[in-house]
């Protein structure tokens, strides 16, 4: 965003539904685009700049005449108001003009997508979500960065788990962004009425225990038909589970699918759960009243509840989640996103987008500006010395939850999203529906959706 034309990005055109197909309908193949600068011409002038390091100077910055002038780059909700807080001093630091261009999350997934597909029409940069990564990759449209990344030298300073879905055969293609270290946000009004006691829980079947202690009109937490899936990846990654093995075989029906299959099944004939829709109005209405006492999210779910429900603020603590089995580990990711350059876009282009993303993404300064704003916790192991982490939550009651969630980010284990990670959702969600209601039962539903898996993406069985 220009200095000349300061614009908050609230006023910026927000860009409406586009009518374009879906992920899962989109195929074919994407035009060649600019070509990809060599590592010789990125090694001279493609650096990082101010970006390169949280706190070493040394990273050459590009000579602006081997930059475009200006980038535009897509975001949705509260991260692109996040990137609108760094244009300003990037653009006093290194020059150019950057625009931040705020889209619907799902009107922008579909837009970015078809333009990688066609060739044509994309941002100097956008956001990627890391569940969306494999299939991006296969589009072919997405620029290799990993010459500008050795040269900048920042790999090593983001959580080892945000890289696999970034990467394939040697190359990479976005840089991290923000994770989703889980918690477990609880009503403590609710706990305490009932006598229910967290800091006695450390796995899922302790949890269970503690929600017989709510009446029958009360709820411990929710189990959404709509994301059987979502509770499923997030307990399944837990336990280091993957999808697929290293060589693309479906796993989702081995020994620890069915152990997280099982805790669900618990949960929901324990009584302790209702089942409404995630995101809906009744959703947020039980958290609003505490009729439904418990969340296990991402950390940003904390501002999100923050926004939707600010007059609860104060009656809310966060926990690690339950372990799957006494001495199990409690780091578990939900959610994440990363930065990335389409190759179609010139070679200028594409260097002011890097020089940009390198100095938002990897500072550290500019990272906790981020997560003190909006709460956009960052992939930058530096950032987590940052005293920012120690600070009170009002809307916790005083909690410095943050420092939790530093320490849980380290620990979080890698998880393989491919261009199948749809058909497994759409899978677990099928029949975990069944296996909710009786029809199958865990074991049945873990080989039901593995089959299913298998016969959609001609995928060999584990």
């Amino acid at each position: 965003m220009s200095r000349r034309d300061r614009t908050s990005v609230d006023r910026r055109t927000v860009l409406r539904g586009t009518g374009l197909a879906g992920l899962a309908g989109l195929a074919g193949c994407v035009g060649t685009g600019d070509p990809e600068p060599s590592p010789t011409e990125t090694a001279g002038g493609g650096g990082s700049g101010g970006g390169g390091s949280d706190s070493d100077d040394s990273t050459p910055t590009p000579t602006p005449d081997r930059m475009a002038d200006s980038a535009e780059v897509w975001g949705w909700d509260v991260a692109a108001k996040s990137l609108d807080l760094i244009d300003d001093p990037y653009e006093e630091a290194h020059g150019g003009e950057v625009e931040i261009t705020q889209i619907g999350r799902a009107d922008l997934k579909n837009k970015f997508k078809s333009t990688l597909l066609s060739g044509s029409g994309a941002p100097a940069a956008s956001m990627m979500e890391s569940v969306d990564a494999a299939a991006w990759v296969d589009t072919d449209g997405l620029r290799d960065i990993s010459a500008w990344l050795a040269d900048a030298g920042i790999k090593d300073k983001f959580v080892k788990g945000k890289w696999g879905p970034l990467e394939r055969d040697g190359k990479t293609y976005a840089l991290p962004w923000d994770i989703g270290p889980v918690g477990t946000f609880y009503r403590t009004d609710v706990f305490d009425e009932y006598g229910v006691d967290p800091s006695s829980v450390e796995t899922w079947d302790e949890y269970i225990e503690e929600g017989k202690k709510l009446p029958d009109d009360q709820y411990l937490l929710n189990l959404p038909s709509n994301d059987y899936d979502g509770l499923w990846r997030m307990m399944y990654r837990q336990i280091g589970g993957q999808p697929f093995t290293a060589d693309g075989a479906v796993n989702i029906h081995s020994d620890k699918s069915l152990r997280v299959a099982r805790i669900l099944k618990r949960i929901r004939d324990s009584g302790v759960a209702n089942d409404l829709a995630s995101w809906s109005s009744a959703w947020f209405t039980a958290f609003g009243k505490g009729t439904t006492a418990s969340l296990t999210a991402g950390a940003w779910i904390e501002g999100t509840l923050k926004a939707e429900l600010g007059d609860t603020a104060g009656k809310w603590r966060a926990m690690k989640p339950p372990a799957i089995e006494s001495g199990g580990s409690r780091a578990t990711n939900w959610g994440g996103s990363n930065l990335t350059i389409p190759k179609q876009v010139s070679d200028e282009k594409a260097r002011r987008a890097w020089d940009y993303v390198a100095y938002t993404l990897g500072q550290k300064e500019h990272q906790i500006t981020m997560y003190k704003e909006f709460g956009i916790f960052p992939a930058l192991k530096p950032a987590y010395e940052s005293d920012a982490f120690d600070q009170s939550s009002s809307f916790l009651g005083g909690q410095e939850a943050g420092r939790m969630f530093a320490e849980v980010a380290p620990n979080i284990a890698p998880y393989r999203y491919t261009v199948d990670t749809p058909a497994v959702t759409k899978a677990i969600n099928t029949h975990f529906r069944d296996m909710m209601t009786g029809k199958k039962t865990p074991k049945e539903a873990v080989d039901a959706a593995a089959q299913q898996v298998a016969d959609r993406t001609d995928r060999d069985l584990a």
